[in-house]
């Protein structure tokens, strides 16, 4: 795993993916290798490609194992904006990964610790090293604010 001061450079670089969200919710997703190079990267996709599986995490994770030709991304650390939700999380398992580092917990829907825990679920057959709130005000405040403009004028 990275030092802590790399914690924030690489979320600074997942929040740049996020921003390039346009109608789905700007959550961004990198994979890096052991190196630090980035292997993959990702925001959602949900809206554009009407693929309910089109989740930041999930793109990032496909895109990396393309990139190095494997499906055992083992060395690698995931980075996203907001705490995983089950279906990310279990992907994450499965790939292998090393470590998951996000930045906004999710009260609702989060598997790292908020709603669930399954990251570190001792029943799983891999656990990841977990870090969250990275960023966490700026990650949060990045969705907090796309979710305020869908809403209608007046309609809370």
């Amino acid at each position: 795993m990275q030092p802590m001061a790399v914690h924030g450079d690489l979320m600074q670089r997942a929040l740049t993916v996020a921003r390039g969200a346009d109608v789905d919710i700007p959550i961004g997703a990198i994979v890096v290798d052991r190196a630090g190079s980035v292997i993959g990267a990702a925001h959602n996709e949900r809206e554009v490609s009407g693929d309910p599986t089109a989740h930041a995490e999930v793109l990032a994770l496909r895109q990396a194992a393309k990139e190095i030709g494997s499906w055992r991304l083992d060395e690698c650390t995931l980075v996203v904006t907001m705490e995983p939700c089950p279906m990310c999380a279990g992907a994450a398992i499965n790939a292998r990964i090393a470590s998951v580092i996000f930045g906004a917990y999710n009260d609702d829907y989060g598997a790292a610790g908020s709603a669930w825990d399954l990251l570190r679920d001792r029943r799983m057959h891999h656990r990841p090293d977990v870090i969250g709130g990275i960023l966490a005000e700026e990650c949060g405040r990045l969705v907090t604010d796309f979710m305020a403009a869908q809403r209608l004028p007046g309609v809370q």
